[in-house]
């Protein structure tokens, strides 16, 4: 099998990389084991055409090209045709590269030539006319182009490499509500006080849910317990009573229910470097986050500044037409940042006078994702909304900037997802929530219920 899982053929096999793909993931054409990968020219003439405009895809195009350029490096032309051995540090040669160019002097022209996915579906269709020995495979993220590649007769697929689940319903909650008392199930357990905390030591049994560190557990008798430590069969649990928890403030901001409680503990937490808030609209994931943002950069002290960014589609493209500074530029895009303020301070006699003065002293910056490349955000609270609509490469990028004393809150929603080439199961923000499952200093919550009003709640449900 490879990494596809696919039953590897017997015949040769050369996958052919759209556009898409290598946006997606500019080190894609790495990821083919031993197989022959093709980068028709098209596909490099759209790369050259994207990597200086100022769509957020520009830096992707670049880093694909690079890496192309190094691995075909000062092969001749006919090397280029016939693929240059694909090195790799740990493995050495496996799986070749090249360029693929029509060959033949009457092309095959199944499609008009009128569109470049045409043009590259052509082109796979005459090579597999004269290779018919040759197993063709495009690969692409465009379901359209796969439907139109099936219809000629050509096989294709979509990239899954970076994609870590099928099913968005087997990622982890960040929570595990148990039925009755969750000690009901516990056949041995040590109890011991430290500094005001109590902790317990669970041996770990069949009738446990199987648990992650960090994440949460929550009887209906009323325990709430905090899995800081999963070694040994045994779990280590902090105790959280429910009284306290409920009782939080963040700015004036209590949660409505046990969720939105464990989701501002963690938020409020300065060992916690990484929040992941997933739910659907109106579940109060932007609230909670500005709310513990702006507590942690006013009151306590503990971040200098806020960083505030989102994914839009058609952001990158439209936002060079806006009048103003980068922050003027981005202010209309990060409306959920200003509607969540306004709401946190509903109960003042000027709303927005409270607003527009809260915006001059609170050091809120909004960024454009273009702009947080390369950047190297110190003491800061880094604040992503909309990550569903991120790749696993675009959330990969955004934090690794956050440097030394800097918190990323990660906010999205994987029913409403805006980009065409993206599913929930290839998300950025399913692919982080998968990758940080176990990482000690992360914690991932999906909130529940839509307290916005009962009108979103039943459209969300109904709609």
């Amino acid at each position: 099998m490879d990494d596809h899982g696919r039953i590897k053929p017997t015949a040769p096999t050369l996958y052919a990389l759209d556009t898409n793909v290598l946006i997606h993931d500019p080190n894609a054409l790495l990821n083919f084991e031993e197989h022959h990968v093709a980068i028709p020219m098209t596909v490099l003439e759209e790369l050259d055409k994207l990597k200086t405009g100022k769509q957020g895809v520009a830096a992707e195009c670049r880093q694909a090209i690079r890496l192309i350029d190094k691995i075909l490096g000062s092969a001749s032309p006919e090397q280029i045709e016939h693929g240059v051995p694909i090195e790799r540090e740990k493995s050495g040669a496996c799986g070749f590269l090249s360029i693929l160019m029509s060959k033949s002097a009457t092309p095959v022209t199944w499609l008009p030539e009128d569109l470049n996915d045409n043009k590259i579906i052509n082109q796979l269709v005459e090579l597999k006319t004269r290779r018919p020995g040759f197993n063709v495979v495009l690969v692409t993220k465009d379901i359209n182009m796969r439907l139109k590649a099936r219809g000629c007769g050509l096989e294709s697929e979509d990239y899954h490499t970076d994609q870590l689940v099928d099913d968005i319903s087997l990622l982890p909650k960040g929570y595990h509500s148990v039925e009755g008392s969750f000690w009901d199930g516990v056949s041995k357990v040590e109890t011991r006080q430290d500094h005001g905390r109590t902790w317990h030591r669970v041996q770990l049994t069949d009738s446990l849910p199987f648990v992650h560190i960090n994440e949460f557990i929550v009887d209906e008798q009323g325990f709430v317990g905090w899995i800081k430590g999963v070694e040994d069969g045994e779990m280590l649990i902090l105790d959280l009573h429910q009284e306290p928890l409920m009782h939080q403030e963040a700015w004036g901001l209590r949660p409505r229910d046990i969720h939105q409680a464990l989701a501002l503990y963690a938020l409020l937490d300065p060992d916690i470097h990484l929040v992941n808030l997933t739910g659907a609209a109106g579940s109060g994931k932007t609230i909670l986050a500005l709310a513990a943002a702006i507590e942690q950069t006013m009151v306590s002290k503990r971040y200098r500044r806020i960083i505030a960014t989102r994914s839009v589609q058609g952001l990158d493209q439209e936002i060079g037409f806006l009048p103003g500074t980068e922050a003027e530029k981005m202010e209309p895009w990060l409306g959920a940042i200003t509607d969540n303020l306004e709401a946190l301070h509903m109960d003042d006699e000027n709303t927005h006078g409270s607003v527009d003065y809260i915006l001059q002293k609170v050091p809120l910056q909004f960024k454009s994702l273009n702009y947080i490349r390369g950047r190297s955000f110190q003491q800061s609270l880094i604040l992503i909304d909309e990550c569903q609509n991120l790749t696993p490469h675009q959330m990969k990028t955004i934090i690794t900037r956050a440097g030394a004393g800097s918190k990323v809150i990660c906010l999205g929603n994987l029913a409403q997802i805006d980009t065409p080439y993206l599913s929930a199961p290839s998300s950025g923000l399913t692919y982080l929530t998968e990758r940080f499952k176990d990482f000690s200093h992360g914690v991932h919550i999906t909130l529940q219920g839509v307290p916005r009003s009962l009108l979103a709640e039943y459209a969300e449900g109904n709609m």
